[in-house]
């Protein structure tokens, strides 16, 4: 049944306060979609103000950017600017290129790891928008990525949330730029990361070298993929594909991996339409999470908007997880719940409700919104 938007509303009213098993109509027209984007990115602008430029914070702005080009809302184009003016179009802030780490770290020298160099992203679509270029909005971004390119290591990217953050700056450098080096880079740098963390007959991601079986295992025993990780990794792959000239000699790789990662995740899905935190072992942290869920719907969302993944074989799997996102993620007030904190695994016996949120989930929650719109 449609509701129009009024009726919509009221029908939030009437079940709000019930949990997960409030009954409430998944919205399925442009209208409400768009409704629902901008009641969220609303929800979360006017509670919570612009922060520093580490990811969790950088990954809500790509997707407030998204949310910018479906709505057009001016507010949501500021709010980025005054993010970026307030970390001055930076990451991490170490000018001493002698210093430059990326290992784990949030302090300034870690200046080519990647949850820093996410903001870029956003950095780079705001310059793109001026009419006016202002070169000092990419000028950091330029400079770290070209002395990352210009050393000898390939082994930039050691975990699967780095996919996501750094791999889709490079081909945003590429069309900026036209410089193809960026892609050759990028290649390399994921040819890496792919050996290191790809399974071969699971064709999911490890989250980094610590979870790869046998090594490591769940309670049961099963291969442990963690729902987030592998999210982050099916998103960053569509981000990639859309950039990503179909001429460039190995767009076939990212292809593969992609048509590989959705037919694998589709086999996981659980039948209210979530990922569990393990995907393989649901036993493992129970239960409905909404960050992997998101960027997973997402990925199958932007997938068959563009002519990649099979309509027929994925709509159903999409229509799903965004029946879980509407109607038990999000809250009535606009908030998204169900968000795994901050962290790398599945954790057995770790509580996630309908309070548990943040930043980078509600973000996901907008990517995937936003193609849903754009699918209509």
């Amino acid at each position: 049944m449609k509701f129009t938007s009024v009726f919509a509303l009221i029908a939030l009213v009437l079940f709000s306060g019930c949990g997960t098993t409030r009954s409430k109509t998944s919205a399925n027209t442009k209208e409400d979609v768009l409704g629902i984007i901008n009641k969220v990115n609303t929800h979360w602008q006017q509670n919570n103000a612009p922060r520093n430029a580490f990811w969790d914070e950088a990954a809500y702005q790509t997707a407030n950017m998204e949310a910018y080009f479906v709505t057009g809302n001016p507010e949501y184009k500021a709010y980025a600017e005054r993010w970026a003016q307030k970390n001055n179009w930076k990451g991490a802030t170490s000018n001493n290129k002698a210093e430059w780490k990326y290992s784990y770290g949030e302090k300034p020298a870690y200046v080519l790891f990647g949850d820093w160099q996410v903001c870029f992203q956003t950095y780079i679509d705001l310059y793109n928008l001026d009419e006016v270029k202002d070169s000092k909005k990419i000028a950091r971004a330029l400079e770290v990525m070209q002395y990352q390119m210009s050393t000898s290591n390939n082994d930039y990217w050691w975990w699967a949330d780095g996919l996501y953050m750094a791999m889709p700056v490079m081909t945003k450098l590429y069309k900026l730029t036209g410089d193809k080096h960026y892609l050759d880079k990028m290649y390399e740098y994921f040819v890496f990361a792919d050996d290191l963390m790809f399974d071969k007959e699971a064709h999911l991601y490890y989250r980094d070298g610590k979870y790869i079986y046998p090594k490591h295992k769940t309670d049961r025993g099963f291969k442990d993929f963690w729902a987030r990780g592998d999210g982050w990794v099916f998103a960053g792959l569509a981000k990639v594909l859309a950039d990503l000239p179909k001429d460039y000699q190995h767009y076939d790789l990212f292809l593969t991996r992609f048509k590989q990662m959705a037919k694998a995740l589709s086999a996981t899905q659980q039948a209210e339409g979530y990922w569990t935190r393990s995907i393989l072992d649901p036993q493992q942290a129970p239960g409905p999470e909404t960050s992997g869920t998101a960027f997973i719907a997402y990925g199958y969302l932007w997938g068959m908007n563009n002519g990649i993944l099979d309509k027929a074989t994925y709509k159903p799997v999409s229509q799903k997880a965004w029946k879980y996102l509407t109607e038990v993620a999000l809250q009535p007030d606009g908030g998204i719940g169900y968000v795994q904190p901050i962290g790398e695994k599945a954790i057995p016996g770790q509580v996630v409700d309908q309070n548990s949120t943040s930043n980078f989930g509600v973000g996901a929650f907008l990517l995937a919104a936003c193609e849903m719109y754009r699918s209509l």
